[in-house]
């Protein structure tokens, strides 16, 4: 799946404002789309145009940091068109390249830095970037807002699959792929114009053709909605306190039901199970009927952020600046760690790994940044912070040797 992070902030009531700040930038780009510099070297790092690159300091293999126990210095750091609202699925890493998602839509070179590709138009600004089965194709919305879903390889930016919903249905927007299709919600259009209901649907990822097509409950909205697909279920989240499965044969609902909280950001799947945050609660349930399996509770007063799945170990952190590892299946603690409490950090939101260390990615800037964590034991190695005053949610992706870290327009590698 494409979502799945952990949380962030030391507040409650953070992510609520983050995405709805996402949201209204979403809409604001409706009538002006805002075009940052694209693949521009960042004078701070290399001194301006023309310039030699200051030396790097030497940076010790699986996120160890430097040897007095600093943030390595990036390999490189450019200037984007990122344009991004603070969801986890706005950075990705694939083929070589890096894609913030923005207008233009631009690939870096993953080793260099330099631009690959760019694309006026090719993504509404804060679009999920989806990737198919195998990260062949990167679906997306089209950013001229006509009704088309079109997917990109992600290696070259050449346009290899288009569909159209029809012309019944508005800004059709992907929320999730498998190996077979693409799924996406819509806005039913009504004789005037406007718009009252909502449809989710499914398009063949192979021929554009429509698969099926179900209209979702009146009072639900097409915006907030995070979703995965896991076999033949399909799940999602709505602000409405929804958690919907649906057959990813047929669209047919297999069973929904409030949750205790709303659902501001992404969930995880895993085997037979969807686990959601749920305040102080984190829930497992049942993907064939909806049945509570396990759950953990955190301190009094504290609330999850979002979790991932990394090598079969969630990893989730919390209000409370407590970081947990568990094992997924059972909901059974692997280890517990205060290592961002005592150091006075910002929780992660989002997560990443590469051999031993997990990076996590703050949504809040001031003591956070990216955090270069032991996945085996929860200790915090180091922090890297740009030092920008930036006040855009970090962002973290990985091709597996680097780890992107985005802060606002600024795109850093950092080694892995």
């Amino acid at each position: 799946m494409s979502k799945g992070f952990a949380g962030h902030g030391t507040t409650a009531g953070r992510t609520s404002r983050r995405r709805i700040l996402r949201l209204a930038g979403g809409a604001l780009t409706m009538t002006a789309l805002g075009a940052g510099l694209t693949g521009c070297e960042d004078e701070l790092a290399t001194g301006g145009a023309g310039s030699t690159p200051p030396p790097r300091t030497a940076s010790p293999e699986d996120g160890k940091g430097t040897e007095d126990g600093k943030a390595p210095a990036p390999l490189w750091t450019k200037s984007t068109s990122a344009q991004t609202y603070g969801d986890n699925d706005e950075l990705v890493a694939v083929d070589g390249v890096v894609i913030a998602s923005g207008d233009p839509l631009a690939a870096l070179d993953g080793a260099t830095g330099a631009e690959r590709w760019s694309l006026p138009g090719g993504a509404v600004p804060g679009a999920p970037l989806l990737l198919g089965a195998g990260g062949s194709t990167l679906y997306l919305a089209s950013g001229k807002y006509d009704g088309n879903v079109i997917g990109y390889a992600p290696a070259s930016g050449k346009e290899t699959w288009r569909s159209h919903l029809g012309k019944e249905y508005r800004q059709p927007r992907p929320v999730a792929v498998d190996g077979t299709q693409v799924y996406v919600i819509a806005e039913i259009l009504e004789a005037d114009g406007s718009s009252r209901t909502n449809v989710i649907a499914a398009l063949n990822s192979s021929t554009g053709k429509l698969a099926w097509k179900e209209q979702r409950d009146l009072g639900t909205e097409q915006n907030g909605v995070h979703a995965a697909v896991q076999g033949r279920y399909l799940v999602y989240t709505d602000f409405k306190k929804n958690l919907t499965v649906r057959d990813t044969a047929t669209g047919k609902q297999v069973w929904t039901q409030k949750t205790t909280k709303t659902s501001y950001g992404p969930f995880v799947v895993h085997q037979d199970l969807v686990i959601v945050p749920q305040g102080q609660r984190l829930q497992a349930f049942a993907l064939s009927d909806g049945s509570e399996k396990w759950s953990v509770e955190a301190e009094q007063f504290t609330t999850f952020r979002e979790p991932t799945i990394l090598d079969d170990v969630l990893y989730i952190a919390d209000s409370g600046r407590t970081l947990r590892a568990v094992e997924p299946r059972t909901g059974k603690k692997v280890w517990q760690s205060t290592a961002l409490q005592d150091a006075g950090a910002q929780v992660p939101r989002q997560f990443v790994r590469v051999g031993s260390t997990l990076y996590g990615a703050t949504d809040l800037d001031k003591q956070g940044g990216v955090h270069a964590i032991d996945a085996k034991t929860g200790a915090l190695r180091w922090t890297f912070n740009d030092e920008s005053g930036d006040f855009h949610s970090w962002l973290v992706a990985t091709d597996g040797k680097r780890v992107f870290a985005l802060h606002g327009k600024k795109l850093h590698a950092l080694p892995g």
